[in-house]
């Protein structure tokens, strides 16, 4: 494109600012992208209910305009304004709490945000401030959902034993102590506990115990994070049913690929029904990758950022504890690895059996090459036969044609032989080579007409 093209272009889209420079028109949208999706301040003691909900089709048949409308059916209730209709994520006051959205790709989540924490650790009543009928309409089904408990320790700092023994023991009586992970985070400023078990209520949940300097802002970037490692966790293990599921029939399969391979080793079936086979089995494959490779690469993009949120909480080890990282090393690295080992066997597979297929192809190719040389030759071999036997015949029809011609000669000829005083036998053996000869070079003529 040239450039007076471009700047045609652009003059459509760009609009112009002070001293004549354009703007590019998404400058402004991009920027502010970057600052969409703010952390939200927190105090403490408050708590926080965490709500993720995914639409059961995937994402390319998914309606968002469903999940708007679902927030603002929500948002209704409580008076309050509505986001931008393209909107992809909102922040708001929802009575006395504030309201996090977030739409995703495949899924959409809330948080609400309260100030104080019950005097029931973790109780489910909390979850009524999402309206039965309300989550009975969800465009979707539920993914996850969390309660979030934040408390103030009374101190300066998380260092003192005394402290520590308190976390400690609140953390025994709230959590089941096989799987309790806790962390300090945020240079020890905070810490983080949770078990990743779902409780009767049917959700899970995590306890924050922040310092007593720890700004909002810090304790709402932990609380984020939290709530986004469980729900990227929740949505990188939907891969893993598949994967199992998916490990069994490639078994299999690759099974009968090998005894495919040693068929063609062998030679013990024909070639055409082994090649057969093996387009069905790579049709198959490439069919199970287009159906799978979406849920895959979306479980590794999922999984990537459940460790960078980890990381981000910068974890120092709490005594007696094992921490967030090493919880997910032993629980979700395994699970991880198994569908990134599934995903590789399943590309594995299929370039196999596009090898395999291209070089039984191959074979096919030369020894139908090598068949039609031989019926080639055999067709040579039948057509000299035939030109051979058409000379033969050449022969033989001259002698046949010169026989009658001499006798029609000897007819013409017998008045003007009687008067020459030439008998019947003299006028016959000087006719016939006569005849013979003209006849020929007459079949000659006709034979070098119709030859190419």
């Amino acid at each position: 494109m040239s450039g007076s093209e471009d700047h045609g272009t652009l003059a459509d889209e760009e609009e112009l600012v002070g001293g004549g420079l354009l703007d590019h028109p998404l400058r402004y949208q991009l920027a502010n992208e970057l600052h969409a999706r703010p952390f939200p301040a927190i105090e403490a003691p408050s708590h926080a209910l965490h709500l993720a909900i995914k639409n059961p089709h995937d994402a390319a048949n998914r309606d968002r305009a469903l999940d708007r409308a679902h927030l603002i059916a929500l948002l209704d209730r409580y008076g309050a304004p509505h986001p931008s209709p393209d909107a992809t994520h909102y922040f708001g006051r929802l009575g006395r709490y504030w309201l996090k959205w977030e739409l995703h790709t495949e899924f959409v989540t809330y948080t609400l945000f309260g100030e104080g924490v019950a005097q029931r650790p973790f109780d489910p009543a909390m979850y009524e401030l999402f309206p039965e009928e309300w989550l009975a309409a969800a465009p979707g089904r539920r993914l996850t959902s969390a309660l979030i408990r934040i408390e103030e320790v009374a101190s300066d700092t998380l260092e003192d034993p005394e402290v520590q023994a308190g976390i400690d023991a609140r953390l025994a009586e709230w959590f089941e102590s096989e799987s309790l992970a806790a962390s300090f985070v945020s240079d020890r400023h905070a810490v983080v506990a949770g078990d990743y078990r779902i409780d009767p209520a049917g959700h899970l949940r995590f306890a924050v115990f922040a310092q007593r300097d720890t700004s909002a802002r810090r304790i709402g970037r932990i609380v984020q994070r939290l709530c986004e490692i469980e729900t990227y966790k929740t949505m990188s293990l939907l891969a893993l049913p598949r994967a199992r599921a998916l490990s069994r029939r490639l078994a299999r399969m690759d099974g009968r690929m090998l005894e495919l391979v040693s068929h063609i080793q062998g030679g013990a079936r024909p070639e055409e029904e082994v090649l057969e086979e093996l387009l069905t089995i790579a049709t198959d494959l490439e069919s199970l990758i287009a159906h799978h490779s979406f849920r895959f690469s979306a479980t590794a993009a999922y999984s990537a950022i459940v460790g960078q949120r980890i990381q981000a909480l910068r974890e120092e080890r709490f005594p007696g504890r094992q921490t967030f990282s090493e919880f997910m090393l032993r629980r979700f690295d395994p699970a991880m690895r198994t569908v990134r080992a599934v995903a590789h066997q399943l590309e594995v597979l299929a370039e196999r059996a596009k090898r395999a297929g291209d070089l039984l192809r191959t074979r096919v190719e030369v020894a139908r090459s090598a068949q039609n040389q031989k019926l080639l030759a055999s067709m040579d071999r039948r057509a000299d036969l035939q030109l051979r036997l058409q000379k033969t015949v050449e022969g033989l029809s001259v002698v046949a044609i010169s026989y009658y011609a001499v006798n029609l000669v000897i007819y013409a000829l017998s008045p003007l032989a009687k008067k020459l005083g030439l008998g019947k036998v003299e006028l016959a053996a000087a006719a016939t080579p006569v005849v013979l000869a003209v006849v020929w070079w007459i079949v000659r003529r006709i034979r070098k007409a119709h030859e190419p």
